[in-house]
């Protein structure tokens, strides 16, 4: 079985999400209790998508949360590294363009999203940072960016409470409702390894994002970040030579 950590391997992750496409969403609305498709409301309303917007919505998997943001008018392009996600996607809602690919390496240009969102996929990916890093680029500026993703309840006696249904009844209800049981294993484990809401907010801002904030969703077992790429030139110099800096920083030099 794939342990969770912060180094994932991206075809194994990929696997696991191939062999739920199926039953997903079923098996979520199970797992949440009821609280997907409002956690997906809450989700949809932070972005705020109008008519003529393009927006990103990366780890869309079936496309459900995708389907939503298009009512509106906006022009959605649905994003996953899922082969049978995506398959599955471009069954149920045949309308929406669906691309298969690597969050750390978007295959679109700079400056060409109104909005980018991700719901609970950052943490599937190798390098969270890189991703949104990606987001950055992808978005105009002004753009918005919205995560909806797992996180910690702050009190410590609901912490200890969900931490308790992670580990003895998920296991229960996953091997009633998925065909691979291990990938919900997967799940628990990689929530458990997450950061909590303020790291999070310091990695958005790490890239480049102006006015982060978060807000609790379902007593933070689900927490809603916000961000936005800034539209003062000077600013996004600022934060492409953060980036820059960074990067630099991370490549190992190799001895001579």
């Amino acid at each position: 079985m794939t342990k969770a950590d912060l180094n994932k391997q991206p075809d194994e992750v990929a696997d696991m999400f191939d062999g739920v496409a199926k039953r997903y969403d079923r098996t979520n609305n199970v797992l949440s209790a009821g609280n997907a498709p409002i956690w997906r409301f809450a989700t949809v309303r932070a972005i705020d998508p109008q008519p003529g917007e393009r927006i990103l919505d990366i780890a869309a998997g079936t496309g459900t949360s995708s389907a939503a943001l298009t009512k509106t008018g906006a022009t959605v392009v649905a994003f996953d590294f899922s082969p049978g996600m995506v398959a599955e996607g471009r069954r149920r809602h045949p309308e929406l363009e669906f691309i298969e690919g690597n969050a750390e390496k978007l295959p679109f240009a700079d400056n060409e999203f109104d909005a980018v969102t991700i719901s609970f996929g950052l943490r599937n990916i190798n390098d969270p940072k890189a991703a949104l890093a990606e987001m950055y680029r992808v978005l105009k500026p002004g753009g918005r960016l919205v995560i909806c993703e797992f996180s910690k309840p702050p009190l410590a006696l609901l912490r200890a409470g969900y931490n308790a249904y992670l580990a003895y009844v998920m296991p229960i209800v996953a091997r009633a409702t998925s065909s691979n049981t291990a990938a919900y294993d997967y799940l628990a484990e990689s929530i458990r390894a997450w950061p909590d809401q303020g790291e999070l907010s310091r990695w958005i801002r790490g890239v480049g994002f102006t006015r982060v904030a978060w807000r609790n969703l379902t007593v933070g077992v689900v927490a809603l970040h916000r961000g936005r790429k800034p539209e003062d030139a000077a600013v996004l110099a600022a934060a492409a030579r953060r980036r820059k800096s960074a990067t630099t920083r991370s490549i190992p030099v190799q001895p001579q």
